[in-house]
């Protein structure tokens, strides 16, 4: 399902269109990215996501750097490669019904919503989640639905989901979001005390039993409740 990008602006500080500078430089960006994964259409996604409309106030080079980039409020958004890797461990189909936790910008939502059926996302910050919901929606991603709340807690009332995704790296993996995830299902999330010993996870549910694959060192801000001033 593809979503066309309007030409109008949703912010003023960012450009009305995506140019073609910013087109050359994401195709650089996909090339780099082709080295590292091996779907080709979580590859097109990448290149069909306009990145610099998902960072505030960065230049189109920051924006199109292989590498995270602040958005306010103390968060980040992730490196483009780890994205993309998150993005085809998931192997996705078109099918599926997404539940991701850590909406930030909404960048990651919109690479999945591209590539799924459905997509809910779950941000604990409510600034974020009012920023990301309306970016989303004027970019024209009508497949995505930004929810504030407690990621610890999932979104209980679209369980179960097909697939889950983490943004954000919680202590131990939450037992609610495996309690979430459909049979057949796969949820992707980093888990470590700190980001020197976080490591990116892949479980599997099949016939009520969990497997879980490492997928390798990474590298993410820490996961936390709902603040209730947020």
């Amino acid at each position: 399902m593809h979503h066309p990008i309007p030409p109008t602006p949703f912010d003023p500080l960012l450009p009305p269109t995506d140019s073609e500078e910013a087109r050359t430089r994401r195709s650089e960006l996909v090339r780099e990215l082709a080295f590292e994964v091996a779907d080709a259409r979580v590859l097109e996604a990448m290149e069909r996501v306009p990145r610099h409309l998902f960072v505030p106030r960065a230049s189109l080079e920051v924006a199109y750097e292989n590498s995270p980039a602040p958005i306010g409020h103390g968060q980040t958004i992730s490196q483009p490669a780890i994205v993309a890797a998150m993005t085809e461990a998931l192997e996705l189909t078109g099918r599926e019904r997404v539940l991701e936790i850590g909406t930030g910008s909404g960048y990651q939502a919109a690479v999945l919503s591209l590539l799924a059926a459905e997509v809910h996302s779950v941000e604990n910050i409510r600034a974020l989640a009012d920023e990301s919901r309306s970016r989303l929606q004027r970019l024209g991603y009508s497949n995505v639905h930004v929810h504030e709340g407690d990621g610890y807690g999932g979104f209980p009332d679209g369980a179960p989901f097909d697939r889950i995704i983490v943004t954000a790296a919680p202590e131990e993996t939450p037992r609610t979001l495996l309690a979430q995830l459909a049979d057949g299902g796969i949820l992707v999330v980093p888990v470590g005390e700190s980001n020197w010993t976080q490591r990116l996870l892949r479980y599997r549910k099949e016939g009520g039993l969990i497997s879980v694959d490492d997928l390798g060192a990474v590298r993410f801000v820490p996961m936390v409740p709902a603040r209730s001033d947020a």
